[in-house]
């Protein structure tokens, strides 16, 4: 398996009417949606830079992925950030298991494995205080 950063032909089917080619962009963007579908989780990141975990929104999914496709087999490592107060270890299971199956159900791909990096904790926004407003 060579590794492929969300360029190029991730996996390419001939058949008798021509042929099939899902780019590796496509197995990531599937893989990120997947994960950010699952409850507990509040993005993916981008990877960690000066200790920030920097999260991106939908239109970035990829960036929060990594694939490694084969001709028949893909192995996924994705980057997510969880909200404060879910147990990590439930909400990771889940991903893997929503990730191996979106994957595998959209491109044919045998998904062997999906290894989860937890790179942060998303807090709610603090309310604003009632003591704090000038109008009420």
């Amino acid at each position: 398996m060579g590794q492929n950063n969300a360029v190029g032909v991730a996996h390419n089917v001939e058949t008798d009417l021509g042929s099939i080619r899902i780019a590796d962009e496509v197995v990531a963007v599937v893989a990120g949606l997947a994960a950010t579908e699952v409850p507990g989780v509040a993005g993916m990141s981008g990877g960690i830079a000066g200790g920030i975990a920097e999260m991106l929104g939908r239109k970035n999914l990829a960036k929060g992925v990594k694939v490694e496709v084969g001709e028949k087999e893909a192995a996924i490592d994705l980057f997510a950030v969880v909200h404060y107060g879910v147990r990590i270890p439930d909400v990771a299971l889940e991903i893997q298991q929503k990730v191996k199956e979106a994957v595998e159900r959209m491109t044919g791909l045998k998904v062997i494995e999906v290894n989860v990096h937890v790179q942060g904790v998303a807090f709610a926004p603090e309310e604003e205080e009632e003591e704090t407003r000038r109008v009420r």
